[in-house]
């Protein structure tokens, strides 16, 4: 269980691409690295952050100044040409400083592609062409997961844009933690070793092309028949999945206080919709 969902000290940090590297046929892995790196506080479970992305037309990155409520106007205030693209990302490793080196981030970005095969959404265009010396900028943001010390089981489902916050999640679950989870990716290449509690169960779905995103592990999810109320739900992906994952739990009898679900994108009638 998290002791809190916010950094003790949020910050705003520079950062420069060290490498990067295909996962899976729908993940690019770009690691970065930076003097302020060490000083990010990392909490595990699915630890997020505002990712500042520098344009090759622009002569610098401009990031906010405050990491309060004013970050938001201030990044606003920064003419559109030479302002940096912005997309919300779960840590997927983070590595602090030692001896030997300084801290380094891992950030997984879902490769999309439209129906030629062309790259899709800002970020993933950037990631997939990413070079070391890249500039970017993280604001620390803190957790969303938040399961009650109480949880008797927790039921985890999520598509790809979720899976670095699952993967995160299930390192940081205590040993004896028992649940599901229902992980949904684009094609069984997908699929990757998730280093899980004992207990907990973990189901991976592979979309069928001709359903959208979520709906294969939102079908999975209505398969069960029952819930223990005193279960924590964690519900994240395209907005459909979340709000209907959200939904069916509560059908089932978990209490909307118990279940998190957040839409991390949102598909559009014709084309999707996603950094």
């Amino acid at each position: 269980m998290p002791s809190r969902t916010a950094p003790t000290t949020p910050g705003i940090y520079r950062a420069a691409v060290t490498r990067t590297e295909r996962l899976t046929p729908s993940f690019q892995r770009v690691t970065v690295a930076g003097p302020e790196l060490d000083r990010f506080d990392f909490m595990g479970y699915d630890h997020w952050f505002r990712l500042f992305l520098q344009l090759p037309h622009q002569a610098e990155l401009r990031l906010p100044r405050s990491t309060g409520a004013t970050w938001w106007p201030q990044h606003l205030a920064v003419p559109a040409d030479e302002r940096p693209h912005l997309a919300n990302y779960t840590v997927a490793e983070f590595r602090p400083a030692t001896t030997h080196g300084g801290a380094e981030l891992d950030i997984d970005f879902v490769v999309h592609r439209g129906p030629d095969g062309e790259l899709e959404g800002g970020a993933a265009v950037w990631a997939c062409s990413a070079r070391p010396g890249d500039a970017i900028g993280v604001l620390d943001q803190g957790l969303i997961f938040d399961r009650p010390d109480d949880a008797t089981e927790t039921v985890i489902v999520a598509d790809e844009s979720g899976l670095p916050a699952v993967c995160g999640v299930l390192r940081s679950l205590p040993d004896d933690a028992v649940g599901t989870v229902i992980q949904e990716v684009p094609t069984a290449a997908d699929r990757r070793e998730l280093d899980a509690p004992r207990g907990v169960d973990v189901r991976w779905v592979v979309r069928d092309d001709a359903h959208p995103a979520g709906a294969g592990a939102l079908a999975e999810l209505t398969r069960r028949i029952a819930v223990d109320p005193l279960a924590y739900g964690f519900v994240v992906g395209e907005s459909a999945l979340a709000t209907g994952g959200r939904r069916h739990l509560r059908r089932l009898g978990v209490p909307k206080d118990r279940i998190t679900f957040s839409g991390f994108w949102k598909r559009a009638k014709e084309a999707r919709v996603a950094s």
